[in-house]
């Protein structure tokens, strides 16, 4: 039987968080979980966010997305105190207010793949605040790509 550890770890390899300069994002968000979005028929993903009583963390932490594109967050707080999330989208943000107990939800567009940081930015939450990370997959258009010379791939 696979236990929680063996299942993030396959995950983790597979979208090549294991792999050279891939390991930052575990390092800076070791706490959390990473999930995966639900791409439904009409290409709009879908993902479901908590932040867990007593935790100060989302949950997940890491959120995987297979493309860019529109993606519907639903984030539930759980938690006794107040929490909030600043999600980024396209250039802009997304402000969600959540009393304790509460759901929220955000309507985002993230195009070009690249990890997109999300955070809490009111109160301390514990000297970090609650953080996480939303990597969209993919590869960067050759019109896109910076002029410089290959860097190593696996």
């Amino acid at each position: 039987m696979a236990t929680p550890t063996d299942e993030r770890s396959a995950l983790v390899s597979e979208i090549g968080l294991d792999r050279q300069n891939g390991a930052a994002l575990g390092r800076v968000l070791a706490t959390g979980n990473i999930g995966k979005a639900e791409e439904g028929p009409d290409g709009r993903m879908k993902a479901t966010i908590r932040i867990r009583e007593d935790q100060l963390v989302y949950d997940p932490s890491v959120l995987v997305i297979p493309h860019g594109g529109d993606l519907d967050i639903e984030i539930y707080n759980d938690d006794k105190n107040t929490h909030c999330a600043l999600f980024p989208s396209n250039g802009d943000h997304q402000f969600i207010w959540l009393v304790n107990h509460s759901r929220g939800t955000a309507s985002l567009r993230l195009d070009g793949p690249g990890y997109y940081w999300y955070g809490s930015p009111t109160g301390n939450d514990e000297g970090r605040g609650l953080t996480g990370a939303i990597v969209v997959m993919g590869e960067v258009p050759d019109d896109a790509k910076l002029d410089r010379p290959a860097q190593p791939r696996p």
